[in-house]
């Protein structure tokens, strides 16, 4: 019980920074463009800081094993949550976006900070390469309404994926381990912006939906129970089978089940597809995320 009561415990701190948001913005003291403002600033400074710093440790051969095998949970994971959401909602291309991409950056590295350690993230990366990479790609493509040419140079320029790049040069030439107290002090402290920052963004998402609706809304249940549950057991029944550290696991599993992405607002918005459907989806997941996340990850515990 003592994981389920750590990440309970976490996901209601979360849920108090959402609140904190979420009454800045109903009081008219967090504007929309606001909260774009802090989005940018945590997808391009502060959680590309996080997966960095993840990476100053020693090089050796076992930490760069370990990151490799993590890379391949991560792909698998991510592979198990697209395969169903398309199975579930490959008619429904808003809902299948939901459904497939999870949250991993803005709830489950903190998630997984807070509970494994500053270093942690690190296999977390895979996870987070692979949502990013397809979010860009088959992800946008479900929700333009007309085809455009694949850039990948867009793709090669998202923050999401340089961070990663980036800590692995610093690992594998061991500078990670030699950086000056000062500069490994301010990243600390940009990193510790990450939980906050994010619930309250998140906070903001949940302040631009109509109660009545999210509540009534069959949908948003139903996604819910397919990003929250049946996603995240379907992926905890694969791994349970991958002969791997079980703390690597369980990182990878905590993201993967992690509420629906708050990318999904972004998006379509991007393609004018329904951004109020959008927010509710995350707005709703996420409170439900508080209950859900510490039952699956209790059954991981024994299980794995």
């Amino acid at each position: 019980m003592q994981m389920a009561g750590i990440i309970l415990k976490q996901t209601i701190t979360m849920g108090l920074y959402m609140l904190m948001g979420f009454t800045l913005y109903r009081t008219g003291k967090l504007t929309k463009e606001g909260s774009r403002c802090i989005a940018t600033m945590l997808l391009w400074l502060v959680l590309p800081v996080v997966i960095i710093r993840s990476f100053l440790k020693p090089f050796s051969m076992d930490n760069l094993s370990a990151l490799g095998f993590s890379f391949l949970l991560g792909g698998v994971a991510h592979a198990v949550a697209m395969l169903l959401g398309w199975l579930f909602y490959r008619r429904d291309p808003l809902d299948c976006f939901s459904s497939a991409f999870s949250n991993v950056g803005f709830m489950g590295i903190p998630l997984v900070t807070a509970i494994f350690g500053p270093e942690s993230p690190l296999y977390l990366c895979g996870l987070v390469v692979f949502v990013n990479f397809f979010q860009w790609t088959w992800g946008a493509s479900l929700l333009r309404k007309e085809k455009k040419p694949f850039v990948l140079k867009d793709v090669l320029l998202n923050p999401m994926l340089l961070a990663p790049m980036i800590g692995f040069a610093i690992f594998i030439t061991g500078l990670g381990s030699h950086l000056p107290s000062v500069v490994t002090g301010a990243l600390d402290g940009v990193a510790a912006l990450n939980g906050p920052l994010a619930m309250i963004v998140l906070g903001v998402y949940l302040a631009q939906t109509e109660f009545k609706t999210l509540v009534t809304t069959r949908k948003l249940y139903l996604v819910s129970a397919v990003r929250l549950l049946i996603i995240p057991l379907a992926t905890l029944l694969v791994l349970a089978l991958v002969p791997v550290s079980r703390d690597i696991r369980l990182i990878v599993l905590l993201g993967a089940a992690a509420p629906v992405g708050s990318n999904v607002a972004v998006y379509a918005q991007l393609y004018n597809s329904d951004y109020p459907y959008a927010c509710q989806t995350v707005a709703l997941s996420t409170i439900f995320s508080i209950l859900s996340l510490p039952l699956i990850m209790q059954l991981a515990n024994m299980i794995l």
